[in-house]
């Protein structure tokens, strides 16, 4: 075996360091995201993203970022590139700066919206998408010792400070409304304590709204603390207390977001794509008809959407495969249940801050208000996600191998005789089984939910090793 890279930081790559997940590497700072993973993560990736322009990189708020983009950098210049720091930013500011300047690829530092302690790293490829998989496995080879490293440092790579780039960035979003404005309108931002404090409120003041907000200065210990698209509770009350027309709430990264309607009710990710979806429709801009969404997007809203002549397309969980199957088939719309939308006409990267300016100024243009459209929107059906801690992986990825589970799920199945179903899947990001169950009733939710997590924790948590 090739012998790896070796950095002068006195310890071994973590032990837990597998790969990429659904959405980059990410973990616990200090045990799973140390120095030392980000250093030889930045040279492999300088040594695997093609030549010929600056890597990017970008951070939300979290204490540990700094720390993190300066062991990127060092490894990143120790394999020769020029680096553009962009600070604090929202993850699509990657992507968007990418694509502008013609860069070789980026790096965002972020743990999206888990808590302040954690943090990860997403890498983007030049043409500003989630890396592909050769590429995630030619870096991966490299983490783990497994390629040729006998070309070592070049060592001659350079840092520019650049946060100028943003503006970019905030005059893409200002352009995506194509001219529409939000005079008058009284909106509420909860921005989380993270990326969405960059350019979040100077946005929406441009347009005109009439702004309450929330979380809104960076705090990396702070991030994701009962708040943002995770914690909707101070939201709904500041937009009930306002008489707000709408909120919106943004995850750490701001690549997601999630709103409430002047009611306090909960706009998520497949209320949005139908919202968006009607608008696209109406004016012949969604080829096919056609909307790409996850295997979590709730039953209710496929049959509706499909009851409008629509085409719904289910992919796996996480935006790159929401992605892929959009370029796939040409879809113009696709997103996540979670709050991940993206749009080919905005670049197809998910954006929490363009998702909020589409849905408010749709509804402003509309002449009516979010709580009325949601009266007329589709009825969910009743959905329940349980989380069951797994520690051991091989237990987790093959759950399907435990034929007492597996006949459960069947069963349970069954049972709702067609008017609904089970998701069982194992989490990307953590050491979760997520079990989800949604039917017509929500007894049946209740009762089935409640029956496969037990059985999942008491065949997969148990035995030799446990």
């Amino acid at each position: 075996m090739a012998e790896s890279v070796r950095f002068p930081l006195g310890e071994p790559l973590p032990a837990g360091v597998a790969g990429f997940g659904t959405d980059g590497i990410r973990g616990r700072v200090g045990q799973l995201i140390t120095p030392t993973l980000a250093l030889q993560l930045g040279y492999w990736c300088g040594r695997v993203l093609p030549e010929g322009g600056p890597v990017l990189l970008g951070m939300d708020s979290r204490s540990s970022g700094p720390m993190l983009v300066a062991a990127l950098t060092a490894g990143l210049t120790a394999a020769g590139r020029e680096v553009f720091d962009l600070g604090l930013c929202p993850t699509p500011a990657v992507p968007g700066a990418i694509r502008r300047l013609g860069a070789s690829g980026g790096l965002m530092v972020s743990a999206s919206h888990n808590p302040p302690h954690d943090n990860g790293i997403k890498v983007f490829g030049a043409c500003g998408a989630k890396l592909g998989k050769d590429q995630q496995a030619a870096i991966e080879a490299g983490l783990h010792g497994e390629r040729d490293a006998a070309t070592g440092f070049v060592a001659n790579g350079r840092l520019a400070l650049r946060p100028d780039l943003l503006e970019g960035y905030r005059d893409a979003l200002l352009a995506s409304v194509g001219g529409a404005r939000l005079d008058g309108s009284r909106i509420v931002l909860d921005l989380c304590w993270g990326s969405a404090t960059s350019c979040g409120e100077a946005v929406f003041r441009e347009l005109g709204a009439d702004l309450t907000v929330l979380h809104g200065h960076p705090d990396g210990t702070r991030i994701n603390q009962g708040c943002g698209s995770t914690h909707l509770e101070p939201l709904r009350a500041a937009v009930l207390e306002r008489g707000a027309a709408m909120g919106f709430a943004f995850d750490g990264d701001a690549d997601r977001m999630l709103a409430v309607d002047g009611r306090g009710r909960v706009v998520d990710g497949d209320q949005i794509l139908y919202l968006w979806g009607q608008a696209l429709m109406a004016d012949q801009q969604l080829p096919a008809n056609r909307i790409v969404a996850t295997v979590m997007s709730n039953l209710g809203f496929e049959r509706a959407w499909q009851a409008k002549g629509g085409l719904l397309e289910r992919t796996a969980v996480g935006d790159q495969y929401v992605h892929a199957a959009m370029e796939e088939l040409g879809a113009a719309l696709g997103g996540e249940q979670s709050g991940h939308i993206l749009s080919a006409q905005h670049g197809m990267s998910g954006d929490g801050l363009l998702t909020a300016l589409q849905v408010a100024t749709l509804i402003q243009g509309q002449g009516g208000s979010l709580a009325d459209w949601m009266d007329g929107s589709f009825r969910p059906y009743p959905q329940k996600l349980v989380n069951v801690l797994v520690p051991d992986k091989g237990r987790r990825t093959g759950w399907q191998a435990c034929e007492p589970l597996a006949a459960a799920v069947v069963a349970a199945e069954a049972a709702m005789a067609g008017s609904g179903r089970v998701l069982v899947r194992a989490s990307g990001t953590e050491p979760l089984l997520r079990v989800m169950v949604e039917a017509a009733e929500q007894g049946d939710v209740d009762h089935w939910s409640s029956h496969l997590a037990a059985l999942a924790d008491q065949q997969l948590n148990s035995g030799p090793g446990q």
